[in-house]
């Protein structure tokens, strides 16, 4: 079976040029993208996503991996991705990783093999020098996630100030005992570092020290804050407020609170993170941390139809505002 390899060699140009011509990149001489069209014919090379997109018949596809489609954040960030990729004439196809590493491998491979056109990363489980080496097939966009190291373009929220706004609020409130739940581990590396370093920030201008017991980790959907409210009633020192890293998980902490006979926020008070629909159908309505989910799916969708068309991008990061959102759970 021929290659782009030797279509380069026939044709008597670079295998970047050849590439340029198979996927219809505007900035190419008439004469060799004939001497390219020539090659491919006599080779007989057509393969198939590349010949029917050629033809019109394909649309580029973008690939969004994300941890899980039932987080109501997700969902709405993939709507807003599919939404913007559909009016601009491309296609998305979703993958769920569920937090696994062999998963994400095995979507980042469709990559590799042509199957889509470019990925968009809502969240990383490998290390980055893993995800780095499937760089060379395509291009790879962060939205939402972000790593210090990561030589992509980034679509990003200061997660430090939202932890830190977010905890501020409750110290301002007259709270001392805080609680806090995150999504990742409460270490300095890896997912939620930035909020955990928020969290600390805003406890250190306080005056306080980060009680062990308090702190929840790898906690993500109502059922573990449910949990965690259990967790809770069953000490004998208790905190007299809980910052979450999710809507979901402080629903789950506000309906277990309640079912308890324990009122909010006298009682506890309770801070989420995204501003979920859930945090207003939730009683007390929800205080949160709101995230602009659809500009955030929107801006990235834009960087990457730039990075297959081969557009040069002004920057690397784009930073979107976040805010706090008082009401009645805090």
């Amino acid at each position: 079976m021929p290659t782009i390899s030797d279509v380069a060699k026939l044709s008597g140009l670079s295998k970047s040029t050849v590439s340029r011509v198979i996927n219809n990149y505007p900035h190419v001489s008439k004469e060799k993208r004939e001497l390219v069209e020539k090659a491919m014919k006599e080779l007989s090379y057509t393969p198939s996503p590349t010949a029917r997109r050629m033809r019109g018949q394909v649309t580029t596809t973008i690939g969004v991996i994300i941890p899980r489609i039932t987080n109501p954040f997700f969902s709405y960030l993939v709507n807003a991705i599919e939404q913007t990729a559909y009016k601009n004439g491309h296609q998305v196809i979703i993958f769920q990783s569920n937090e696994n590493k062999e998963k994400e491998i095995d979507f980042l491979n469709l990559l590799k093999t042509n199957q889509v056109d470019g990925v968009i990363m809502t969240a990383i489980e490998n290390d980055w020098e893993v995800v780095r080496s499937f760089q060379e097939f395509g291009p790879i966009l962060l939205c939402n996630e972000y790593l210090n190291n990561a030589d992509v373009p980034t679509v990003r929220l200061d997660q430090i100030k939202g932890a830190y706004i977010g905890t501020k609020h409750l110290l301002e409130k007259g709270h001392t005992k805080i609680a806090y739940c995150t999504g990742g581990l409460f270490a300095v590396d890896g997912k939620d570092c930035d909020r955990n370093q928020g969290f600390q920030k805003a406890m250190q201008e306080g005056g306080l020290t980060v009680n062990p017991p308090w702190v929840f980790v790898n906690k993500h959907t109502m059922e573990d804050g449910k949990a965690v409210m259990r967790q809770i009633l069953d000490m004998k020192e208790r905190p007299t407020a809980v910052f979450t890293g999710s809507d979901e998980v402080a629903g789950g902490i506000i309906v277990e609170a309640k079912e308890s006979g324990l009122n909010i926020p006298e009682d506890i008070a309770v801070i989420g993170f995204d501003d979920q629909p859930l945090a207003e159908l939730v009683a007390p309505k929800l205080t949160t941390i709101r995230q602009p989910v659809n500009d955030m799916g929107q801006k990235a969708v834009q960087i990457m139809i730039k990075m297959l068309n081969h557009e040069k991008l002004e920057q690397m990061e784009y930073e979107l505002p976040i805010e706090l959102i008082c009401r009645q759970s805090t």
